[in-house]
């Protein structure tokens, strides 16, 4: 059995609460304009070259995570730190062809790894942060959630269950780490990682305005993609590098 506690029940009112919140929403769809990157150029045949490339950076990250994780003993938590580098590894593929043809069609097939890679990061922080059955028990519905909400958007235009996805992780990390005990060391380069994703959105938020500030060198979402990267790599680095300090208490 779960020892219950208050912090237990403070993270599932943040889960629930987030959930009604969003529930809360009118729905709404994908903006039709999204589509229009601001890097068009083609090079060497590849149309929307850069955007398509730097998906490169996702392949190599998620490559070298699962080389990781599946050489390494990570507890309980492997399959979840395993689902998501194969996320990752998967959006450098869906991504790539996103970008190649920008459409809702191929669009798709870029968010659906990247709800994998998401709860699957759920899935492990709450196994090593509140106990590791948990992280166990929650990861096969998490990931069904995850591709649900994807099939969701595509079939009924209605976004707000795949930015809930996206948001629960990154609500989650932070109060996880403030209210449970840590069980290896290297945590802080979770915030790392949680920096750079906020500068990728950030990145994302300005495309076009970063291609102008840089006389055409590189798009915000060419940058997205390479800081989203550097995202994950700073969890693979934490993976790496960390070592048991001590063992969990609630």
């Amino acid at each position: 059995m779960l020892r219950v506690h208050w912090r237990h029940f403070l993270m599932v009112a943040i889960v629930a609460g987030s959930l009604a919140l969003m529930l809360s929403l009118q729905p709404f769809g994908q903006d039709p304009t999204y589509h229009d990157f601001g890097d068009r150029r083609t090079f060497f045949g590849i149309p929307n070259f850069f955007d398509v490339t730097s998906n490169l950076a996702f392949l190599l990250v998620g490559i070298a995570g699962l080389r990781t994780c599946l050489g390494n003993g990570l507890d309980r938590s492997r399959n979840a730190w395993v689902a998501l580098f194969a996320g990752v590894t998967l959006v450098s593929v869906g991504s790539a062809y996103y970008h190649w043809d920008p459409s809702n069609q191929t669009l798709l097939w870029d968010r659906l790894p990247i709800t994998i890679s998401f709860m699957g990061l759920l899935a492990a922080l709450l196994g090593e942060y509140i106990d590791e059955r948990l992280g166990t028990l929650l990861l096969v519905p998490a990931l069904i959630l995850g591709v649900a909400s994807v099939v969701y958007w595509h079939r009924f235009d209605d976004l707000r269950f795949y930015v809930w996805v996206q948001l629960i992780p990154l609500l989650t990390i932070p109060v996880a780490m403030a209210l449970y005990r840590a069980r290896y060391s290297h945590r802080w380069l979770l915030l790392v990682a949680l920096g750079w994703y906020a500068l990728a959105k950030l990145s994302e938020a300005n495309d076009g305005q970063i291609l102008a500030l840089s006389q055409g060198v590189i798009s915000g979402h060419t940058l997205k993609h390479l800081l989203s990267a550097l995202a994950c790599f700073a969890v693979l680095l934490m993976l790496q590098r960390r070592k048991l300090l001590a063992t969990k208490g609630t």
